[in-house]
């Protein structure tokens, strides 16, 4: 929920949590219900015992003791919840930095990623270990290419990595424009993204995710132009060495047949694993797979050893918590409502 800010007397106040606030309305209408019982149970002892023999036939029986004990726990109740709604006061400029490095995610969109090697698939095994890397990115930015024939940005460089997810999400063989795998054509543009990041980090990497199988000759100067500014790719094996045949699917997803070459031979697709092991070691990074798991937690291990820069710098508003009198306050109502005693006579015996 949005907090409210409102300035009271010359004073910057707010709630950084307002919600919290409807607890108090429950309280007074708790406490309501607790004066009408008092107050009914005051007057149902003066029918039953006139008030000059109440001392007499009920010693130590108190009316008021209930009631202000009760009290006093509605009243720690109603300090816990304006201490929950979390009250500030005062306001300060504060700067706050983001540190990380540059990720660029190339993933392939090509025909091939449809394949069944792997449940349920190559590219939804890609978009889970892509999702899985979101998670364990700490103040990082992301960038997204997607690659088939030819490469575009799907997502440039952010650090929001909410809407990397929805990039990622529109990812689709179908629509991409030009068939085939074009590996080196995604290298050459995350060097293009590198160029035009602002506040470029220093450590540059490149998580390739791809069953290698490049079907164009510019892996050698995708992997050059790396090389000039020290990028290192980090590529994950996508698919089996055994094979799989590439299927043909239908708009709604279900499979309608198998891709065949010219000659009418069914097309059998297989994991590169020389390929991407040589793009990864001639950039100075490193090949990962996992045949049954997900890959990228030993990816985002090498990631967190690189040189974190500063990315970004923004100018925040700051606000002071005042929700430790609250909390005290409460404490202190809730204690005394402990040590009030509903009858003298109890607390004698």
């Amino acid at each position: 929920m949005t907090p409210w800010r409102f300035t009271f007397l010359g004073y910057k106040l707010g709630l950084a949590q307002p919600v919290f606030l409807a607890l108090v309305p429950l309280v007074l209408v708790v406490g309501l219900v607790v004066l009408f019982l008092a107050l009914r149970r005051t007057t149902a002892l003066s029918r039953v015992i006139p008030g000059r023999l109440a001392s007499t036939l009920a010693p130590g029986v108190s009316t008021l003791l209930p009631l202000f004990q009760r009290t006093s726990q509605l009243a720690a109740l109603t300090c816990f919840a304006l201490a929950l709604a979390q009250p500030q006061c005062g306001e300060k400029a504060e700067v706050v930095k983001r540190r990380g490095i540059d990720v660029v995610v190339a993933l392939d969109a090509s025909k091939s990623m449809l394949a069944r090697d792997v449940a349920p698939s190559r590219l939804e095994r890609a978009r889970l270990e892509l999702s899985t890397l979101l998670d364990e990115l700490k103040g990082d930015r992301v960038a997204v290419i997607a690659f088939a024939g030819d490469a575009f940005i799907q997502c440039p460089l952010t650090s929001d990595y909410g809407a990397a997810r929805i990039f990622l999400r529109a990812i689709d063989p179908a629509q991409m424009p030009q068939g085939g795998t074009n590996i080196g054509s995604a290298l050459l543009l995350a060097r293009q993204v590198f160029d035009n990041a602002d506040r470029g980090s220093k450590d540059k990497v490149v998580v390739l995710l791809s069953d290698g199988e490049d079907l164009s000759g510019a892996i050698d100067e995708g992997i050059t132009a790396l090389k000039e500014i020290d990028a290192k790719v980090l590529a994950i094996g996508i698919g089996s060495e055994q094979g799989e045949p590439i299927p043909v699917v239908s708009e709604n997803g279900d499979v309608v047949g198998y891709k065949k070459d010219e000659n009418g031979v069914t097309v059998i697709t297989r994991l590169d694993r020389a390929g991407l092991t040589r793009v990864a070691k001639d950039t100075g990074g490193d090949f990962f797979y996992q045949a049954r798991g997900v890959a990228v937690p030993d990816v985002v291990k090498v990631i967190d050893t690189l040189q974190k820069a500063e990315l970004e710098s923004r100018l925040t508003m700051k606000y002071g918590e005042i929700f430790q009198p609250f909390v005290a306050l409460g404490l202190l109502f809730f204690a005394l409502s402990m040590l009030i005693v509903p009858s003298w006579r109890w607390a004698k015996s």
